[in-house]
C-alpha cells in the first residue's frame, strides 16, 4: 500500500472482506442445503446416518460461518479487531501503523506494545483494490486521531 493520502471515514464505520464473506456464506448455504437434500432423498438410510448428514453439513457451514467472521469497526474510541476465534479492542493511541504490504494475506496493525496485529477484516484475496481502499481509510482514521504521530 502506497503512502498515497486518504480521507478519514465518518465513525462509526466497519471494514470486512464483502466478497469473501458473500462466497463463503453463499457456498455454506447450498452445501448445506445439497446435503441435506441428498440425506433425505436416500432411502437407504436409517434416521442416524441421515442425521449424521445433516450434522456434517452444519458443521461445514459453521466453519465457513467462522470464516466469514472478520471485520474491522472504528468508532470515536478506538477500534475492534474480529479475526476468527478472537476480538481485540484497541484504543486509537495504541495504533502506530497501518500496514498493507505487497504480498500481504490482510492488514496488519503495529501497536504502541511492540508487537503487531493481524486484523484478517481488511484483506486483499478476491477484492484487492477495496482492501486497498479500507487500509488507507484506517490508516487515514489513525492518522487523524494522532496516533503514530510522536512515534515518527
Amino acid at each position: 500500500m502506497s503512502d498515497a493520502p486518504s480521507e478519514a471515514p465518518a465513525l462509526p464505520v466497519t471494514f470486512r472482506p464483502r466478497r469473501t464473506r458473500a462466497v463463503l456464506l453463499t457456498t455454506g448455504a447450498a452445501m448445506f442445503i445439497v446435503i441435506t437434500a441428498v440425506a433425505l432423498i436416500l432411502e437407504r438410510l436409517h434416521p442416524g446416518e441421515r442425521m449424521s448428514f445433516v450434522l456434517t453439513a452444519a458443521l461445514f457451514y459453521g466453519v465457513l460461518i467462522l470464516l466469514s467472521r472478520p471485520k474491522v469497526v472504528a468508532d470515536q474510541d478506538g477500534v475492534t479487531v474480529v479475526n476468527l476465534t478472537r476480538s481485540r479492542r484497541l484504543a486509537w493511541p495504541e495504533i502506530l501503523r497501518v500496514n498493507l504490504r505487497v504480498g500481504d494475506p490482510w492488514v496488519f496493525l503495529d501497536l504502541s506494545d511492540g508487537t503487531s496485529l493481524p486484523a484478517l477484516g481488511i484483506q486483499p484475496g478476491i477484492g484487492k483494490a477495496q482492501a486497498i481502499r479500507d487500509a488507507r481509510a484506517l490508516r487515514a482514521l489513525a492518522e487523524a486521531r494522532g496516533t503514530g504521530a510522536e512515534h515518527r
